[in-house]
């Protein structure tokens, strides 16, 4: 049956892609967005698109919306620590505007754009939803922030909300991918290397207690991601904050990654093997028992290779054409 959704941030990475599948599914969609981070290309054809913050939701939200999906939130780790102020105001007090609307409008559906980094340091491998969260930036403790918020509009309103953790989101679907400024996650910087735009990959460390030395990350493709929210949306329940990690379960080394890159595309990529980042822990690897269980969802693209060939694909075509998305 088709719904009607608001997409907040629907202009950015991961949330293009699901407004993408959205209209796939044959919903309706309206995009939010104040293309801060976002670009105008990345919203798909057939969405209606608003430019505007995340706390000019009231404005827009009725009770012909069955749901939101909220994505418009600051994600970079080391800007959060130099001005966590920015963090809070968006991601936290955005947040809290968006469940008012909601709340006001009637509209009593919400999955929620959460993070990994709410767990900080891992405790065990994989990490499990019933681990602790003790986030080490101000990014991850306000994404925490705002789970607790959706707990309390849960059990006192009646909120049916799902938060989906991400592990390493990658890849591309679309004509949309990866591309931040400035750009901080492994396989979009590997590939500016073998596009020529970097001289060099660095290594953080090759020490550390795992096969090669060099840290092991979960890595998801974008696509698997975007499905997990259309089965959220259905698997969302009245009164109860359901959280869900998304990842594939399994884990790549710095070195694969770079390997990786080198056979898909057939460049070199040199690499500089630098000191360890303060707080990078030696693995990050999720279990999605929780979203297997609850969603019905398993990752169907968990092939290093395919998740970078696509990103290969959207790196090239940007760097030819200029194009975002």
């Amino acid at each position: 049956m088709s719904k009607k959704y608001l997409v907040t941030g629907g202009a950015g990475y991961v949330g293009s892609v699901v407004a993408q599948h959205l209209l796939q599914a044959g919903h309706t969609v309206t995009v939010l967005d104040d293309l801060s981070t976002g670009f105008r290309e990345g919203v798909p054809g057939g969405a209606r698109f608003i430019e505007g913050r995340v706390q000019d939701a009231a404005r827009h939200l009725d009770p012909s919306y069955d749901g939101v999906l909220h994505f418009a939130a600051f994600s970079q780790v080391g800007e959060s620590v130099a001005k966590p102020e920015k963090y809070w105001a968006n991601n936290v007090g955005g947040t809290l505007e968006l469940l008012a609307a909601m709340r006001s409008a009637g509209v009593r559906t919400l999955v929620f754009s959460s993070t990994a980094a709410t767990y900080g340091e891992p405790v065990s491998t994989p990490i499990a939803e019933t681990d602790p969260t003790a986030p080490t930036s101000p990014y991850g403790a306000s994404k925490l922030a705002v789970d607790h918020m959706i707990s309390g509009e849960a059990a006192a309103h009646g909120l049916a909300a799902v938060s989906l953790r991400y592990f390493n989101v990658a890849g591309a679907y679309g004509g949309c991918g990866e591309r931040h400024d400035p750009e901080s996650h492994l396989i979009p910087l590997v590939l500016q290397v073998a596009l020529g735009k970097r001289e060099s990959i660095s290594v953080y460390g090759d020490d550390y207690p795992t096969p090669d030395g060099t840290c092991v990350r979960d890595y998801i493709h974008v696509a698997d991601l975007a499905e997990a929210h259309l089965l959220a949306l259905d698997a969302a329940a009245p009164g109860e904050h359901l959280i869900c990690n998304l990842g594939n379960g399994n884990g790549f080394s710095v070195r694969e990654v770079i390997e990786t890159v080198r056979k898909v595309t057939g460049h070199p990529v040199p690499e500089v093997t630098a000191a360890r980042r303060p707080g990078d822990p030696a693995v990050l690897v999720a279990s999605a028992a929780v979203a297997q269980q609850r969603l019905g969802w398993r990752p169907s693209r968990a092939d290093l290779a395919g998740i970078v060939s696509d990103a290969w694909d959207f790196a090239r075509r940007v760097a030819h054409t200029g194009d975002d998305a």
